[in-house]
Formats: C-alpha cells, sequence, structure tokens
C-alpha cells in the first residue's frame, strides 16, 4: 500500500477510529481530503519572486473539489481502487454538496480561472468571501418552488485552512468587525504550480459582552457577534430595502479592504515603503463591480497609511487595476446612493471624490465641455457609478465573448470606449476541460488519450489529432457505445432521483 492510501486509513483510524469499509460519506471525504492535502502542502509554500495576479469576485462556483483536487494531483484513479478494494462505491463523494459559494456564470468563470491558471502555471490568486449559508437550496413541494439555507458546512471543510495571525480589522460607520482568512489550495493539473483562494470571513471583536450577560441582556451580549456574521451569511442577500442594500455593500468593502490591507502589508514587508513599484509585483483583477470599492480603499490606504500624494497614489491605483464588466446593459451596471454610501464606509467616500475630481479634470484637458463632461461623472447627483470608476481608475477592460465586448463598445459603454479606445479587450470565457471532460465523461476522456495522447488536459489544440478518425467506423463505433453508456447512467441516476424510468434509447434534449 502507498503513502496515500496509508494516509486515508491512517486519519479514518485516528480522528475517527474507524476503517474504510465502516467509515459514512463524510468521514471519508475528510480522510481523502487531509491525505491529498499533505501531498500538496510542500509545492504550496514554494515562494517565488515574480508577479502575482489577485482575483478579486463576490463568488466562486467550484464544484466538488475533492473529485478536480485528486485528478489534478494524479490521485484520482489511486482513490477510486482504493474505495473500491474497500468495496465503497466511488461515486460516494457525490453525496457531499458543493461549497455554497457562487451561483452562476460569473462565479463558474472565476473558478475557471483561477483552475486554468494554476494549471499554466501563472501565480494567481483568488480573493472573496466564506459564505455561510450560500444562496440557497431548492426543492419542488406540489410543483413549487421552496428555498432554504444551503448549510454546506455540514459537510466539514476539510480543504481550506484558517490563518488567525493574518486576520485584519475592517471598519464601517457603525461596526468594527474581524476579517479572518480561510485559504484554499488551487491545485496545478499534473506538476503544475498550486495557487490560492482566500475566502474571508467575518468576525466580531469581542464575540461576547459578559458584563451584559451576566445582566441578563443576553441578546445584547451577542449582539455584535451575530452583526458580523450577519456579513457572511449569505451570497447575495435580498437588497429590496435599504437595510439589504446596507448589507451587500458592506459584503463587498468587507472581502475588498481586508484584500487591500493584506496586499499592502505583504508588499511593504518584502519591498519596504516606496509604493512605486506596487504594480510591477501586483495585478488586481475586479470580476464585475462587485469588488470596485477596492479601488478608492487602496488610494485611502496608500495616502492616509503610508502618506502618498493623491497623483502618486492614483498612479500606483491605475496601473494596477482592471475591470471585467458581464453585462450589456447599461441600466444594469452597479450604483450606490450618496447617502447610503457614506453611512456605510464614510471613510472612503472622500478618495470616491478626489477619483471623480480627477476624471472632470482630466475630460477638460482633452477639451470636453462641461455638457459632455457629465455623462462621465463617478459622482452623478447622489448617485456613485461603480463601473465608471472601474473604467477611469484601471488600465484595462474586458468583455467575455466576442459579441459582448463589441457592445459595451458600440453601446452600453460606447462613451468610454470613445474616450479610452486602447483600454477595452476582449476575453472570451473558456471552460477547463479537465473538469467538464476528464471528470465529467471518463470513458470518453480515455478514448481521447488514446487517440490524442495525454496533452489534451492542459492543451485543448491538441483534439484536432482526433480530425483522422472523423470517418474512421472502428472508432465512430467505440464513441457510440460510449454514448449509450452515458445516456443509460443518465437513466438511472434519473429514476434514482426522480423514481421515473426512461430507456436510453430515447433522445435527450438537456438544456443547462
Amino acid at each position: 500500500m502507498q503513502d496515500f492510501e496509508k494516509k486515508v486509513q491512517a486519519i479514518l483510524e485516528l480522528e475517527d477510529n474507524t476503517a474504510p469499509e465502516k467509515a459514512s460519506a463524510v468521514q471519508l471525504y475528510h480522510a481523502v481530503s487531509k491525505a491529498a492535502l499533505s501531498q500538496v502542502f510542500p509545492r504550496w509554500r514554494e515562494k517565488k519572486e515574480q508577479k502575482r495576479a489577485c482575483y478579486l469576485s463576490a463568488e466562486f462556483l467550484l464544484g466538488r473539489l475533492v473529485y478536480s483536487n485528486l485528478l489534478n494531483l494524479g490521485l484520482l484513479d489511486r482513490c477510486n481502487t482504493f474505495l473500491t478494494d474497500h468495496g465503497i462505491d466511488p461515486a460516494v463523494f457525490e453525496q457531499i454538496e458543493d461549497d455554497a459559494l457562487g451561483n452562476g456564470g460569473l462565479g463558474r468563470l472565476a473558478a475557471c480561472f483561477l483552475d486554468s491558471a494554476a494549471a499554466l502555471r501563472i501565480p494567481l490568486d483568488g480573493f472573496g468571501i466564506r459564505y455561510r449559508y450560500g444562496l440557497f437550496r431548492q426543492r419542488f413541494e406540489d410543483g413549487f418552488q421552496k428555498e432554504e439555507a444551503d448549510d454546506w458546512l455540514r459537510f466539514g471543510d476539510p480543504w481550506s485552512i484558517r490563518k488567525d495571525a493574518e486576520a485584519v480589522r475592517v471598519c464601517f460607520g457603525d461596526q468594527t468587525v474581524k476579517a479572518v482568512p480561510y485559504d484554499m489550495p488551487v491545485i496545478g493539473y499534473g506538476d503544475g504550480t498550486v495557487n490560492t483562494l482566500r475566502l474571508w470571513q467575518a468576525e466580531a471583536v469581542e464575540a461576547f459582552d459578559f458584563d451584559l450577560f451576566n445582566r441578563q441582556k443576553y441578546d445584547e451580549a451577542v449582539r455584535q457577534k451575530n452583526r458580523a456574521e450577519d456579513i457572511c451569511a449569505v451570497l447575495y442577500p435580498n437588497d429590496d430595502t435599504d437595510e439589504g442594500k446596507r448589507l451587500r455593500l458592506k459584503q463587498q468593502y468587507f472581502f475588498t479592504s481586508a484584500t487591500m490591507q493584506t496586499l499592502a502589508a505583504r508588499y511593504v514587508g518584502e519591498y519596504g515603503e516606496d509604493f512605486s513599484h506596487f504594480a510591477e509585483h501586483y495585478a488586481v483583477q475586479l470580476n464585475d463591480t462587485h469588488p470596485t470599492v477596492a479601488i478608492p480603499e487602496l488610494l485611502r490606504l496608500l495616502m492616509e497609511e503610508h502618506l502618498l500624494s493623491f497623483d502618486e497614489a492614483f498612479s500606483v491605483v491605475q496601473k494596477t487595476f482592471s475591470y471585467t464588466n458581464h453585462t450589456i446593459m447599461a441600466e444594469a451596471l452597479e450604483k450606490w446612493n450618496v447617502s447610503l454610501f457614506c453611512s456605510v464606509i464614510p471613510q472612503v467616500y472622500p478618495y470616491v471624490v478626489l477619483l471623480n475630481n480627477a476624471l472632470m479634470r482630466e475630460l477638460s484637458a482633452k477639451g470636453l465641455s462641461p455638457w459632455e463632461r457629465e455623462k462621465y461623472r463617478i459622482i452623478d447627483g447622489q448617485t456613485i457609478h461603480m463601473a465608471r470608476m472601474a473604467i477611469f481608475a484601471g488600465h484595462t477592460v474586458n468583455g467575455v465573448a466576442r459579441i459582448h465586448t463589441e457592445i459595451l463598445k458600440n453601446s452600453a459603454l460606447k462613451e468610454w470606449y470613445r474616450l479610452y479606445p486602447d483600454r477595452f479587450q476582449n476575453k472570451t470565457n473558456g471552460i477547463t476541460q479537465r473538469r467538464w471532460l476528464a471528470l465529467c465523461n471518463p470513458e470518453l476522456s480515455a478514448l481521447v488519450t488514446e487517440l490524442c495522447g495525454d496533452g489534451w488536459q492542459t492543451d485543448l489544440t491538441r483534439l484536432k489529432h482526433l480530425e483522422p478518425y472523423a470517418d474512421d467506423a472502428d472508432i465512430l463505433k467505440r464513441f457510440a457505445a460510449i454514448k449509450q453508456e452515458k445516456k443509460r447512467q443518465l437513466c438511472e441516476e434519473i429514476e434514482k432521483k426522480e423514481g421515473v424510468r426512461l430507456q436510453p434509447d430515447f433522445l435527450f434534449d438537456v438544456q443547462i
């Protein structure tokens, strides 16, 4: 038995006093995850002198980590064999739900970027929020949708490492909270690099007021704890009211402030107080406008704590940030009411004013009339426009598909494209073939590897080697057999979950 298998058994014995064949799905999940994680640490600890990209996103839709991490470490087949040898179905981890840290395309894009960067040995770290309940769990009752809290942490979180020593404080107008980082390895395929996804958890600076409790004011004694935990409770809280909007803005400032504080502290620790080279060591990508408040926050930190002038600090900011746009509707671009913004993060608003004034000066120098300048204002009356801030205070804007980028340039952001045409780029969303082919369809993956070799897992252009087999009767027969097997598996899954029996000879039209 090899080291990985021995570690799985040792962890089960030490932590649960059980053997693999008697262990529950959760116990197996923890043992396998921890055994795999132990093999990651040497690469994860490596520090290299190179520029790091920092990907800020309100959500990361990761999928089941155990399968993708085992695949990337080359341990998936060994783990499946180990489980099978002990009479355990390798699909046992399907009982463990995804980390509820994302919802849709924006979160999946973020996860795919992390996966691809690690596979390509690009030093890129993700930063976000460690949500307690995610968005919601969905079930149907009498034909109607029912929404419930998605308590994903009931399965535990063996892939995350809590870093109390690197916690920071984040200040709001009505409270101060502690941001505690949980670091998760992002494992590159094969011998790729190991990057980090850092998720911040909000906690009270003083979680329990003993004096209030002693006076029988029990609810008040834990009020600060509950208010801090509200910040990370759910992804995209309802914002129909001002209270909901305040919570959303708190979420955005919470993780961006914690991240900017961390980057500034790391830079000072390694390179000193000369921030003129900051952008040579860190690049910050904003995934949509949710993290845009990071821009005035970094400006504030540089000016208040590191005593840079506005011109010096703004030069650093503009070289550091870039912005990914996800919407083609101008009316859907994120905006904040000035009064609400000032009530939540009053210390940041003066720096939004500085950015707006700098933009107006630049437009005036370009010869735009006062009337022409109005449509560019970051602060327009009582409204703060976050997309405008991201475009002006960054160096690059990108859409996520060619047609999307063209619509941005010709419609949604056309006035900005006329102003800064060189800043607009396109970055078409891709997929990670390791999850969407290697993991989802191992039978087809085995055939592709047989015909193309191993390289396709990191280089999709290798799939062109399949073209000579397009009319090969034997290969097409094998391909059809794999397709039929997957249809049979789908029918089994539908019957198991829905109680509906279907035939694999049916034609399936699937919309995801």
